[in-house]
């Protein structure tokens, strides 16, 4: 997901990024190769005459709500291309349009890639736009920070908030009851219940190889942050002792053989051990849902929805796996019209509607989570009104939590260490370690300053 911006070294050093702490340009920092730079013109006027824009997102039934803003903007009219989901294609498509000078003018991209991109000089500041910064207090209060990277707009709003991803466990019911097992609570009873899943020939859950984003919402969960702000300076905090906790906790899971290691989330092996009852468990995202739903229908009416396990009896935190925003990109030449269709697309009850019921979106907007569909109980669910779950669970999240820069090259370092840690090459906490490690190499690569 590597992005090149038309900047200079120097200019490319001043546009650290990041998510929830504020991110202040180095000192002396200037210059350019004399062209546009985004973080230099925040100035947003609207354009004369008719208008078209280009987006780029992988949200299935977006050109429902396309064609509904169509309808009623002659005048500024979008053109929507599908794409694949962000590390499958689009965001190295992203990465090659704007070298090539011909990158959309609004692209989806999800909060921990947002601060890549604007470290590369992708992004378009839109805090000048028209209603953007009114707009602000129409998300919930983690989601702004993402995009101002908790600079309250002082350093400038990068993105507009589509969807969260807050955390829960999905659970066998049917299972759970025959065995006499209540919901777990903390993650201590979510390790004996896996022993008497275990016992019943069944596994509580699998733990992937290929979904570094699922472990970072386990450490958020335990506030254990990856990143850190050292004035202008870096801190990597990968290694820390809340995520070594996290890390031993599976870490002990997986030795004791209490969870399926040879299931990829989101295969077709995953889905026939749903399917068969052979895992019962999946802690996961508001957006899962649909996933169980579509994907295990033969289990309708016996899967529940309860919050994530604790790691202390009493507490209510929450993790966060995913979520995207609508960004408007530094090439475009309507940055006016471009921002009102992102903040019209995120905010109008229609569009929230149909990207919910289209899209299995989880809506960033205070107003979504009041959409009909999240008030109803799901069939599929055993007629649970689920998103009450999941309502709590965004309001538990961690908004203190932090995005470094280079988090495509962290997420690989995860999931190359942790594959060969299932296969029995060291531990999660020695994954940790050589995380650290590598990710404090990849900073210094991009000519960021690290804080020992």
């Amino acid at each position: 997901m590597a992005m090149r911006a038309h900047t200079s070294p120097m200019a490319r050093r001043c546009m650290i990024g990041a998510a929830v702490v504020a991110l202040t340009a180095a000192t002396g920092c200037g210059g350019g190769d004399g062209k546009d730079d985004a973080a230099a013109d925040a100035s947003c006027k609207p354009s004369s005459g008719k208008v078209t824009l280009q987006y780029w997102s992988w949200v299935p039934g977006m050109q429902e709500a396309v064609d509904l803003w169509n309808g009623q903007n002659p005048d500024v009219q979008v053109k929507l291309k599908t794409t694949p989901a962000g590390n499958a294609g689009t965001y190295q498509n992203m990465s090659n349009a704007l070298k090539a000078d011909k990158a959309p003018d609004l692209g989806q991209i999800e909060y921990d890639s947002l601060a890549s991109f604007r470290l590369k000089g992708g992004l378009r500041d839109i805090a000048q736009c028209p209603g953007v910064s009114e707009a602000q207090e129409k998300f919930v209060d983690w989601t702004r920070s993402q995009v101002d990277f908790g600079a309250g707009g002082e350093d400038g709003i990068w993105a507009v908030p589509q969807d969260t991803g807050p955390m829960a466990m999905f659970y066998r019911k049917d299972v759970f009851d025959k065995l006499g097992i209540e919901a777990p609570t903390t993650w201590e009873e979510y390790a004996a219940a896996a022993r008497e899943v275990k016992q019943d020939g069944k596994y509580i859950t699998h733990f992937s190889q290929t979904d570094p984003n699922w472990f970072t919402g386990l450490l958020w969960q335990n506030q254990a942050t990856m990143f850190e702000r050292d004035g202008d300076a870096w801190k990597v905090t990968v290694d820390r002792p809340e995520s070594r906790q996290v890390a031993d906790y599976w870490q002990k899971l997986i030795d004791d053989e209490l969870v399926a290691t040879d299931l990829q989330g989101f295969s077709p092996a995953l889905y026939k051990a749903w399917n068969s009852g052979e895992v019962v468990t999946w802690i996961s995202a508001a957006w899962g849902y649909s996933t169980i739903r579509d994907n295990a229908k033969s289990t309708e009416g016996k899967w529940a929805v309860a919050p994530m396990p604790q790691w202390k009896a009493g507490d209510q935190r929450a993790g966060n796996w995913g979520g995207s925003t609508t960004a408007v990109l530094s090439g475009t030449e309507h940055p006016a019209e471009a921002a009102e269709f992102a903040l019209w697309l995120n905010t109008d009850p229609e569009a929230l509607e149909i990207l919910n019921r289209e899209g299995g979106l989880y809506p960033a907007a205070t107003a979504g989570l009041d959409l009909p569909a999240l008030k109803q109980p799901v069939d599929f669910y055993g007629k649970q009104k689920i998103f009450d779950v999941f309502a709590q669970a965004s309001a538990d999240v961690d908004t203190e939590f932090t995005w470094g820069p280079t988090m495509t090259d962290t997420y690989r370092f995860l999931s190359d260490g942790t594959a060969g840690a299932v296969g029995g090459e060291g531990t999660l906490g020695d994954v940790l370690k050589q995380t650290q490690s590598q990710s404090v190499d990849s900073l210094r690569k991009q000519s960021l300053d690290v804080a020992d």
